[in-house]
């Protein structure tokens, strides 16, 4: 079993320190005030509660001294109070959390007004040397005692068996090794045992804190612990015999390591920074400020009370904060916060242990540095209560005015920055303010352009305030007025045209010199006498011309509707009207013709080119007229073929289909292929009609069964433009001349060398140069050329052009031997 033996405690007589309730200020005695002196009352304890036991004595302030107070307890069970104030014990009890915080009430008999104040309690902590004193024996642990039963195994006895743990101090001084307990097996009346401790602390990491004599079992600590490093040891006591066997069963051993006061709180930061909005009311939350400590937080070693122990600049009142002593959070307590006078406050924030005690407590301190925002509570003024400005007249986005105002609020923050607006003077919306982010000032400007025929000038009243509303309780107007007093500046303005642009309708064809109207411009600036003059800006075609002085528009070219210049029947001319002032003015007028339209062009077939086959089946060519008139001027339109040449009406057909479209089909079986010209006679409506012969190029082709061209090459081939086959035929008879040449050469030096005479095989030295040649309705037969010369007149006499734009088919061409 486990026995222990400790040395008895002394009661000691706890007195309590009181504040006193009388504060000087400035040399003088402060006022009375009737209540409590203290919010809260301490007192610390050397032991537990007694009964009977004076505590403390709790004061109160009685300043007219006719008063009579009666006081009371939150727990009139534990604890009294007599009539002078000294507070008892009820009854015995040991101190802790529920009767260490209590509240006094001090009542008025007559009156019945009361007050309160909080007491609290705490116990006195114990040093390391005490409990060294108060030791006066080694405590024993003894192993379970064993009976044999069945089988003859040892078993425990059964009863409850607990052993304490051990209460170590952290921080012991010595000297080590310090004997702790000593742990003994019954069995060592008949048996020599061993006895040894296995655990961290022991044969396990940090090994060798504790050690055991192994004969005596003497269990002791090799050097001071520290509680916030290891608050708890477990370890395993054992008893062997001389032979190594186990005697008994192992016991379970724990070690307290009793906490000290030896942490300073810290602070988690060593300045903190908050905020407080200036003009807030006593009782503001501004920011919470925290320390911890490495102690016990559940024993006073631990327990920290704040308290503020300066503030710099003092001033409205060296009391603006205060700081709730649990918490940490700072609010206001008194009014008066005023950033245009302080903008920050610096407090010294005080953290000490063993709940605030200034006596064995640790502290510590750490920096609160507030800052007072700003708030709107000033209003811009102007600096003046009327500006003026100038503005020339029909010009915008010009700076009339600057206007300038203060504001003692924090700049470039929503209760600094000026809005500013116009409220009279101004209906039709000519001005605009705008505020300048930089200084805060309102910059006057024009945004439409103002005439000075009609205005001269503008008395503006403008407003300026604070993007955000005032703060509530200011008794400033929230806004302040000011008038702007604009001159408008007269200066020359641009002729203009009226209308513009001007339209007038006109026949296409007029001849040259015909008036067609007067195109004059007005002068604005109706107080100076100015000239205008008038010049040609832009006639596209150069049909116009204008008389300087009086702006009559005279034709000088013939009017064409279907000029390229004239764009859906409107001709457009641009002139320029100039007045003779300081600078000279100027303005473009446009004149709009618009050109009626008369039967002078003659239809045109379209396309002008198509395709058809020899045959005359399948294939169909549609055509229709190009007329650049306009209805009624146009269409519809007569189709129809010349009577001459014969071949026309022998070889083709036309049919009108409609007022435009017209059908022309081949009129005979076969027509050999080639490239053709067809005049086709088109005829308009117009009144007179226009009648035009226009040629239809048709490419006669080989078709297929489903009527394309099979031999596209071979009439392209045919189908060269004039001037390609002249160029073919020159390049040919220059190569014919070349060769005859040659041939001459040959011969007249064989005859200087009296050779041979050369016998040549016509059918040997002929070039054949095959080429068709074509006929309308039918092809010729072969025929033999002569002979031919040098003479390239007499090649081009032989026929091997047909007339027309075509190229015609050659034939196979013999050239006999020279």
């Amino acid at each position: 079993m486990c026995r222990i033996v400790g040395a008895s405690r002394t009661l000691l007589p706890l007195l309590a320190a009181l504040l006193q309730a009388s504060v000087e200020a400035s040399g003088e005695i402060a006022l009375c005030k009737t209540g409590f002196p203290e919010d809260v009352y301490s007192a610390v304890l050397s032991q537990d509660v007694h009964e009977g036991q004076p505590l403390l004595n709790v004061k109160f302030s009685n300043c007219n001294g006719k008063r009579k107070v009666q006081y009371e307890s939150s727990e009139p069970a534990d604890f009294k109070v007599d009539e002078d104030g000294m507070v008892y014990a009820v009854r015995s009890f040991p101190l802790s959390s529920e009767h260490a915080k209590f509240l006094i009430y001090a009542q008025d008999k007559e009156t019945q007004e009361k007050w309160q104040v909080a007491v609290k309690l705490s116990l006195k902590p114990t040093f390391p040397e005490d409990s060294v004193k108060e030791s006066q024996e080694i405590e024993e642990i003894v192993f379970p005692r064993q009976v044999s039963k069945h089988n003859g195994h040892l078993q425990r006895q059964k009863r409850d068996w607990v052993i304490p743990p051990i209460n170590l101090p952290e921080n012991s001084r010595g000297p080590f090794p310090q004997e702790l307990v000593r742990i003994r097996s019954d069995r060592d009346k008949n048996l020599s045992l061993r006895y040894s401790v296995t655990g961290p602390g022991a044969d396990q990491p940090p090994t060798g804190i504790f050690i055991i004599n192994p004969i005596s079992g003497q269990l002791s600590v090799t050097k001071p612990l520290d509680r916030e490093l290891i608050a708890r040891f477990h370890l395993r006591a054992h008893a062997v015999d001389i032979n190594g066997n186990q005697v008994e069963n192992p016991i379970d051993i724990v070690i307290n390591v009793i906490d000290m006061n030896d942490n300073r709180p810290e602070f988690l930061h060593q300045v903190w920074n908050g905020t407080v909005p200036e003009g807030s009311k006593p009782g503001t939350y501004v920011m919470t400020v925290t320390a911890i400590d490495a102690d016990d937080p559940n024993a006073l070693n631990g327990m920290l009370r704040y308290r503020i122990l300066s503030q710099a600049p003092s001033t409205p009142s060296p009391n603006m904060f205060t700081i709730n002593n649990e918490t940490g959070d700072i609010i206001t307590v008194a009014a008066g916060l005023d950033r245009e006078k302080v903008q920050q406050y610096t407090l010294i924030i005080q953290a000490t242990d063993m709940e605030g005690n200034p006596t064995y407590g640790l502290s510590n301190t750490a920096t609160a540095v507030i800052t007072v925002t700003d708030v709107n509570d000033n209003p811009p003024e102007f600096t003046a209560m009327t500006f003026y400005g100038e503005v020339p007249e029909n010009r915008v986005d010009v700076i009339v005015a600057n206007l300038t105002v203060t504001d003692k609020d924090q700049p470039h923050t929503p209760a600094w920055n000026a809005v500013y607006r116009i409220s009279g003077g101004d209906p039709t919306g000519r001005f605009a303010i705008q505020t300048d982010p930089n200084s805060n000032d309102g910059l006057v400007t024009v945004v439409k352009p103002i005439d000075f025929e009609t205005n001269r000038m503008f008395v503006l009243t403008v407003a300026a305030e604070n993007q955000v509303p005032l703060a509530k309780g200011i008794q400033h107007p929230p806004q302040s007025t000011a008038t702007v007093s604009v001159t408008v500046i007269d200066v020359n303005e641009n002729p203009y045209f009226a209308p513009n642009p001007k339209i007038i309708r006109q026949e296409e064809g007029l001849h040259a010199g015909t008036m067609l109207t007067t195109f004059t411009a007005q002068d604005p600036d109706r107080y100076m006498q100015q000239n205008i003059r008038y010049t040609k800006l832009s006639d596209p075609a150069n049909w116009l011309k204008i008389d300087p002085v009086n702006g009559q528009i005279t034709t000088i070219a013939v009017l064409d509707r279907e000029s390229p210049n004239v764009k859906n029947n409107i001709y457009n001319a641009t002139f320029l009207a100039s007045d003779n002032g300081i600078p000279p003015m100027s303005g473009t007028g446009t004149l709009q013709i618009y050109l009626l339209d008369i039967n002078d062009n003659a239809p045109q077939v379209l396309p002008q080119e198509a395709e058809t086959c020899e045959t005359p089946d399948p294939n169909s060519i549609n055509i229709t007229a190009l007329d650049y008139d306009i209805d009624p001027n146009a269409g519809p339109f007569a189709f129809d073929l010349p009577l001459s040449p014969v071949t026309i009406k022998r070889n083709w057909t036309i049919t009108r289909l409609n007022g435009d479209f017209a059908q022309l089909n081949l009129k005979i079986k076969f027509l050999e292929a080639g490239i053709y010209e067809v005049p086709i006679i088109i005829t308009d409506s117009g009144n007179p009609p226009k009648s035009n012969i226009s040629i239809l190029r048709v490419k006669v082709c080989q078709c297929d069964s489903n009527g394309d061209c099979t031999d596209v090459d071979r009439i392209v081939g045919a189908g060269l433009g004039t001037g390609a086959i002249i160029a073919i035929l020159l390049c040919i008879i220059i190569l014919l001349i070349l060769v005859l040449m040659f041939v001459v050469w040959m011969k007249r030096r064989d005859k200087e060398r009296q050779a041979k005479q050369l016998l040549i095989d016509p059918e040997d030295d002929v070039r054949d140069n095959i080429l068709k040649y074509d006929e309308e309705g039918g092809g010729e037969e072969d025929q033999l050329l002569p002979s031919v010369t040098s003479s390239s007149a007499r090649l081009l006499s032989l026929g091997f052009f047909r007339r027309g734009p075509a190229p015609l088919a050659l034939r196979r061409i013999h050239i006999p031997e020279l």
